[in-house]
């Protein structure tokens, strides 16, 4: 893409790049065979599989029943034994993704051929005790090494910036290193290409340290060692390469993979060696996009400006981004009116690794959010609306939902973060945890370590949707409290086996929501009403029990099953709004979305609610 300046000096664009036609990626399955393999997009009951298979149900009932599992028509099959089922009546299977409006965005595909690749910057993030000299490291990078910046004269303005080293980009994602890390990932946002650690060589390998580590092996992401403070008195190599092959990172001064590099942010020693480091890593990784088409990428963060309205910072991955692009960002589209970089500095383009900020949305979207920019507006404004439509719908249809069991579709994995007084506690606790074995399941200790939990380890548990258990410890009341607001469950044992016995039933399904249908009364419909800005109004008459604003409805004609799980939207007596009214009384209703009364019709008034298994 390239920009002009005319006479009037205003910027006309020639716009080379591809267009992302979203529809094309709209992808709607057939379930069922094709050419000798079943294709699926989701379990499906035995009724369900039995016709879609074209294989009678009692067949399929009897196979599981001399596998000793007890079936019925509506027993729901996980992926493993449709499977299974599929090659004893000879056909394969697979399975595959139905695209809509709801999953376009992490489910679009970009077919960039090998030739349109072109060589893009690395992003890295840099982690690493608090005391032991990031921000140090940062700073002199930045100091010396920042795109169009004077030294030391530096606004940040979004949580990314760039720098130079000879004639190769970096990009460096500035957020608060594993903290940060984690946070992406929780969104789904794996950000980074490469984690550079921070140890301080007088100090070594700290449990925050560990931490951050941890952090970039959950990730797969490659690790720089920087070991920094080489200047002070005290430095200890040999100590600190032993503690990073204890945790699985060997230099390759002991033979291993990991680059360590040595010297002292202070002095700015190291620094071109750390950032030649980083450049060799990026090109081992090949890291390479699409710089001619529209671009698509993720949201770093997001918030709503006074003065410019709803503003993102994006980072692009793929494409170029440029100034009156239409967008969409999670549910929210628009032009984009303004692009700054990380020095506030406005510019008409962006290729792939630069982050920017933007204005022009029409809503605030969420950090992580995924974007795609099309040149169709039509097109972009008609799937933000179908996505909002759908968002709104889910809130509406979700409690009926959770009616269904869930998590047995699949081999079910338990995350855990294990903190314990010693080590010996440690190895004892890893014993019993490795003895479990329940088919269908698998344990993933993804962090085990010595001290109190800390709220590094509340974001790694979000991160990775872990359990968070304590043995012999106290959490420190603001990390507790930390964890609430993050909505992660501490678990405090004392006693080995009680360990065990919580992941079992974690394993089972005993922990978890069990929502159950509650009734609450009947009701028979006597006579109708049409309102022009409520729809059709139903008065009624109690017949058992009660009825109450907000509790769900389900309707029978002549014993017709004719809707459920509808919402009762309003109720009133005569001109009052009333919460609720009992056996014998009249009213009238409304409910959403649904205006297809019939005088006689009975209506079943109930609540689900949730019920926790002991």
């Amino acid at each position: 893409m390239k920009v002009k300046k005319t006479k009037k000096n205003n910027y006309k664009r020639t716009d080379n790049r591809s267009n992302i036609d979203i529809k094309s990626h709209f992808k709607k399955v057939e379930v069922g065979i094709k050419n000798g393999v079943f294709i699926f997009v989701n379990n499906l009951t035995i009724d369900e599989f039995s016709k879609k298979l074209k294989k009678p149900s009692t067949e399929i009932i009897k196979y599981l029943f001399l596998k000793g599992i007890n079936c019925n028509l509506n027993t729901l099959l996980n992926e493993e034994q449709m499977g299974e089922i599929c090659l004893e009546f000879g056909y394969d299977f697979k399975k595959e993704v139905q695209i809509n409006e709801d999953n376009i965005l992490d489910n679009i595909s970009f077919d960039d051929k090998q030739e349109n690749l072109t060589k893009r910057p690395p992003i890295v993030t840099v982690m690493g005790h608090v005391d032991h000299g990031k921000t140090s490291l940062l700073d002199a990078i930045r100091k010396t090494r920042v795109v169009d910046t004077e030294a030391g004269n530096i606004t940040q303005s979004i949580g990314a910036y760039q720098v130079e080293w000879k004639d190769n980009l970096i990009t460096f994602f500035d957020t608060p290193g594993h903290e940060a890390f984690s946070e992406m990932r929780a969104m789904g946002a794996d950000l980074t290409d490469i984690a550079v650690i921070v140890v301080a060589a007088d100090d070594g390998l700290k449990p925050q340290t560990e931490e951050a580590i941890d952090h970039a092996l959950f990730a797969k992401v490659p690790i720089i060692v920087f070991i920094n403070k080489m200047d002070k008195p005290g430095a200890n190599i040999d100590k600190i390469y032993a503690q990073l092959s204890d945790k699985n990172v060997v230099p390759e001064e002991w033979g291993g993979k990991t680059i360590v590099v040595k010297g002292s942010a202070i002095n700015q020693q190291g620094i071109g060696e750390l950032l030649e480091a980083i450049i060799l890593t990026s090109e081992i990784m090949e890291l390479k996009a699409n710089k001619d088409r529209v671009a698509n990428g993720i949201t770093i963060e997001a918030s709503l400006d006074k003065g410019e309205g709803p503003v993102a910072d994006l980072l692009v991955q793929s494409g170029t981004l440029a100034i009156n692009d239409y967008i969409l960002v999670g549910h929210y589209y628009g032009k984009i009116r303004k692009m700054v970089d990380y020095n506030r500095k406005e510019i008409k383009a962006a290729p792939p690794s630069t982050p920017v900020r933007i204005s022009g949305l029409n809503g605030v979207p969420s950090a992580g959010d995924k974007w795609i920019v099309t040149k169709n507006e039509k097109e972009l404004k008609e799937l933000a609306q179908r996505r909002q439509e759908s968002l709104k719908q889910k809130k509406y249809t979700n409690v009926a939902s959770k009616l269904k069991t869930v998590d047995d579709q699949k081999i079910k994995e338990v995350n855990i973060i294990l903190k314990a007084d010693n080590h010996g506690s440690i190895q004892a606790l890893k014993s019993v945890i490795d003895s479990i074995n329940i088919e269908g399941t698998k344990i993933n200790l993804i962090r085990s370590s010595v001290g109190s939990i800390t709220e590094s380890d509340i974001n790694l548990a979000r991160a990775a949707k872990a359990l968070v258990f304590s043995f012999n410890l106290k959490t420190n009341p603001t990390v507790l409290e930390f964890a609430n607001s993050m909505g992660i469950s501490i678990k405090n044992f004392s006693i080995i086996y009680d360990v065990k016995d919580e992941i079992e039933r974690v394993l089972k399904g005993k922990l978890d929501p069990v929502f159950v249908e509650k009734a609450l009364g009947q009701v028979e419909i006597r006579q109708l009403w049409k309102h022009s800005s409520v729809g059709t109004i139903a008065g009624c008459r109690v017949i058992s029990g009660e009825i109450k604003r907000n509790a769900l409805a389900r309707i029978y004609r002549k014993k017709e099953l004719i809707i459920e799980n509808a919402k009762i939207d309003s109720l009133k007596h005569g001109k009052e709004s009333i919460a609720s009214t009992s056996v014998g009384k009249e009213c009238g209703f409304t409910l959403e979305n649904f205006n297809a009364f019939i005088e006689g019709d009975i209506v079943d008034i109930y609540e689900i609610v949730e019920e926790t298994n002991d």
